[in-house]
């Protein structure tokens, strides 16, 4: 019989909250839990290099977790490539480091500061020199997608009508409106984060787990079983049904 998977939502360096989910997991599942993190580690909370610490430290004590990789986590990679990378996806008047994305948070959690008037390659090198090498390696290893019998895991979620195996990247990690808009069943129940919601919620073909802890709300964790779900407290499990 499979064991229970669990499923960690957008954590956007919120240390805290990681740890707080880590331990209601361990509680329930013990330290062999099998845990999925949903990607988007990096940016607008505050610790955002605590986190990828902690992530790290967890993967080589050999705690069964599969990473996968959000549209934050690459905005950062390609950031400190040997040349400033700019993620085309984004509006024209968008870059990692402006505060509405919160590259600028992630760079001062590794200690680096800058104003509107500082030149991005001035920025790029003194993240280049601080950011360590095993931050980068664990970035770029993410996963884009896991799948079990039942579940296939993304950040964003899917494009409708594409076989799993021929998922595109770019949807992957950034789809919204045509996989929210399509009611049909997918091949598995699609869990995802990506968009914040109010709380995590079952629409039936797909669960959303970006409760929006980016912005300050309490990081969603879910537990799969079978075809069961439940979402993850203080108090325990609580069904996760379809709303």
């Amino acid at each position: 019989m499979p064991k229970p998977i669990y499923a960690i939502g957008d954590i956007h360096g919120q240390k805290a909250e990681l740890d707080r989910v880590l331990d209601l997991i361990e509680q329930d599942g013990g330290k062999e839990a099998s845990i999925v993190f949903l990607g988007d580690y990096v940016d607008r909370g505050p610790d955002s290099r605590a986190v990828l610490d902690t992530l790290i430290a967890g993967r080589d004590l050999g705690r069964d977790w599969t990473f996968l990789m959000g549209n934050h986590d690459r905005m950062f990679a390609w950031f400190l490539q040997d040349y400033p990378r700019h993620d085309a996806y984004l509006p024209i008047d968008l870059n990692w480091l402006h505060p509405r994305l919160g590259g600028d948070t992630t760079l001062a959690s590794y200690g680096i500061h800058f104003t509107s008037r500082d030149r991005m390659l001035d920025v790029h090198a003194q993240a280049r020199s601080a950011v360590p090498p095993a931050h980068l390696h664990f970035v770029h290893s993410l996963k884009l997608s896991h799948e079990t019998q039942n579940h296939f895991f993304a950040h964003a979620g899917i494009r409708p009508d594409v076989p799993l195996a021929d998922q595109d990247q770019e949807d992957l990690l950034w789809i919204r409106k045509e996989f929210h808009r399509h009611s049909a069943a997918h091949l598995k129940l699609v869990v995802h984060g990506h968009t914040p919601v109010q709380a995590a919620t079952h629409y039936g073909n797909r669960v959303n787990l970006d409760s929006g802890a980016g912005y300050g709300n309490p990081l969603s964790v879910a537990v799969f079983e079978n075809q069961q779900s439940w979402l993850l407290s203080g108090q325990g499990r609580t069904p996760l049904t379809p709303a």
